[in-house]
């Protein structure tokens, strides 16, 4: 039996909203960033450190053993996070910029380039050092939070078309960042609590088919599935995914959101939870690196010179190259009202790997405190170095011609209708 849906009220675009509220949530995400670098190298760093560390209980599971603060962020309110990231993912391939081949074609090239050259560039960088090679991943992820917010500080500079592109590319980034995060950094698999989860999963599916609209259910399960996801050894936050996949979506083709869509319902009550909560409180207990006695020596080590080599050379090579010979070769067409300079500065700003880095960093190191520190760093380097680089470049290219200019004006206009399926 259909549920009924509620009384239908203004319609708001999904993406519009998310892109304001993660150029505005990477403020406070910069600044949670900047303030666990302040605490960590002050004498609050001892009392900074324990409250992330000390075990707050309960044990959830003999595995990670008692709970701590830092788990709780990282493997419970990151779960929301990718939750969100998850119903981004479902809205671009149902009704989005991702719904048909053709557009996935190019975001799909430049992503999977995107993450393919970084990973080869750090393992070269850490040949015969046997230990680091599970950190290969660190370097593939691309932080949109970040990007987004350096994009919107250059406003009118940054055609309509290069947020959008790297709005896309991220969003498959996203993707791989998932299901690397799923098959290579998941611990022994338990088969009953896995079979827990499917039938949770198999239940969700249910209600979708049965019409079912009101959202309570669906996150009701999606607790139980997150749980069960943590007690058969893949990583918890996988379940916000899975459970995305579930939550029911009316197609709204080349028009704004649907008022009464569960999956847009829900993006926009979580986008300013993980903007201005999640995603910075996620930045602070992780960007707290401790520089005292660093030098040039433990900068340039394997790991963080990986890292950063990964991110800065690595991005812009494999998503730079990527469209421009799929440009070349008529796979795709160039970016509109944007000139190649700007999209090298774009491909760039993807070397902000931040959040979705760090996150794998923790995850590749388990047992290894001082690694995950070191990759911290690798992290932070890469990262600052991208984002001042492309912001530069940005900052200085010149703009399109005068037919780019109109095309560009002509995007911004869509964009602020809602419309931004014709981008």
């Amino acid at each position: 039996m259909k549920v009924p849906e509620r009384p239908p009220t203004a319609t708001r675009s999904a993406l519009r909203e998310f892109l304001r509220s993660e150029a505005a949530g990477s403020l406070f995400l910069m600044g949670a960033a900047a303030l666990a670098l302040l605490v960590a190298n002050s004498p609050l760093y001892g009392l900074y450190h324990h409250a992330l560390h000390d075990p707050t209980g309960p044990v959830l599971t003999p595995e990670i053993g008692p709970m701590t603060v830092r788990l709780w962020i990282n493997d419970g309110l990151m779960a929301i996070f990718f939750l969100l990231v998850g119903l981004e993912i479902k809205r671009e391939l149902v009704d989005g910029r991702l719904a048909t081949g053709s557009q996935r074609r190019l975001p799909l090239v430049a992503a999977a380039s995107g993450m393919v050259v970084p990973a080869a560039i750090y393992l070269a960088s850490t040949f015969g050092h046997g230990e680091l090679a599970g950190g290969w991943a660190i370097p593939a992820a691309t932080d949109i939070a970040f990007a987004i917010g350096v994009l919107a500080l250059l406003g009118k500079r940054a055609p309509t078309s290069l947020k959008l592109f790297l709005t896309t590319v991220a969003i498959v980034d996203d993707m791989g960042a998932v299901a690397i995060i799923a098959v290579a950094y998941s611990a022994s698999i338990d088969g009953a609590a896995l079979g827990a989860a499917a039938a949770i999963l198999l239940a969700m599916y249910v209600l979708n088919k049965r019409g079912v609209t009101l959202l309570w259910p669906y996150l009701l399960l999606a607790l139980g599935l997150w749980y069960a996801v943590l007690l058969s050894g893949v990583h918890a936050t996988i379940a916000g995914v899975l459970a995305a996949a579930m939550i029911p979506v009316i197609r709204t083709p080349g028009a704004p959101d649907e008022a009464n869509s569960p999956l847009h319902r829900l993006e926009h009550a979580l986008s300013p939870l993980v903007a201005f909560f999640i995603v910075p409180l996620f930045g602070f207990a992780n960007a707290g690196v401790s520089l005292e006695g660093l030098g040039l020596e433990q900068l340039f080590a394997p790991l963080p010179a990986g890292i950063a080599a990964g991110l800065l050379i690595g991005k812009q090579i494999g998503i730079f190259g990527a469209v421009r010979v799929s440009v070349a070769l008529g796979i795709a067409s160039p970016l509109r009202g944007a000139t190649w300079l700007q999209v090298y500065a774009v491909s760039l700003l993807c070397g902000i790997g931040f959040t979705m880095s760090l996150f794998i960093g923790a995850l590749a190191f388990p047992a290894s405190p001082a690694l995950i520190e070191e990759a911290r760093i690798g992290v932070l380097l890469g990262s600052f170095c991208s984002a001042i680089a492309g912001f530069l470049i940005l900052r200085v290219a010149p703009l399109a011609g005068r037919h780019g200019d109109e095309q560009a004006k002509q995007e911004t206009e869509i964009s602020s209708k809602g419309d931004v399926d014709h981008l």
